[in-house]
């Protein structure tokens, strides 16, 4: 085999992600930064990611997305809480967008993330719902929901988490409603979510 048809057979080595601030490589697991301005996420090493887990420590660009997972114990998502959001699928999270200075609606689907505005007396009679929601830090974290299959899941999540949701369902999501295998992978995740999750109520006691 000639040297040029060994490069196109060959396998590819493998891309090295790096710090999108310093350049050094990353493992996988790594955090992520949010660029605010660009409403973009950037992975950063163990270091940088350190540098803006204060409030206010990146100024209005950057800010570290915690590890956090919280769940509330008392009582799941009622009826009338999911039925103020008017959500038209059973999959979202929201997030508070500093940009805008509101809260807005994700959906994932086939074709990405979709957003809508939600009004702000909405949220806050949502928010009363739910001790999850004064918990909420603007840019770096989501409110998971679903009401799918008998389930009434709200938990807090980072920012990351809920977008790998998103990336998982383009992955996999077949037909009209999804498929079999886009929603054995919905209930992957929520599985492991809820066993990252810490009950709200330790967590205040805890003083965390």
């Amino acid at each position: 085999m000639s040297a040029g048809l060994r490069r196109f057979v060959a396998p590819r080595p493998v891309a090295v992600e790096r710090c999108e601030l310093c350049g050094v490589p990353v493992a996988g697991g790594h955090r992520h930064l949010v660029d605010v301005e660009r409403r973009a996420l950037a992975c950063a090493c163990p270091a940088c990611a350190a540098l803006f887990d204060r409030d206010g420590a990146g100024g209005v660009k950057y800010r570290s997305v915690p590890r956090r997972y919280l769940a509330d114990p008392v009582a799941p998502l009622g009826e009338d809480a999911w039925a103020l959001l008017r959500i038209p699928i059973g999959v979202a999270f929201l997030l508070w967008n500093s940009a805008l200075g509101q809260v807005v609606a994700c959906f994932p689907g086939p074709a990405g993330v979709t957003e809508s505005e939600i009004d702000d007396d909405v949220w806050q009679r949502f928010a009363a719902a739910t001790p999850l929601a004064a918990e909420l830090r603007p840019d770096v974290e989501a409110l998971l929901i679903r009401r799918t299959g008998g389930h009434r899941d709200c938990h807090l999540v980072p920012v990351d988490a809920a977008y790998e949701l998103v990336g998982r369902m383009r992955m996999f999501w077949q037909g009209f409603d999804g498929g079999a295998e886009a929603h054995a992978e919905l209930d992957a995740f929520f599985a492991e979510v809820a066993r990252q999750a810490r009950p709200l109520t330790r967590v205040r006691e805890a003083g965390a």
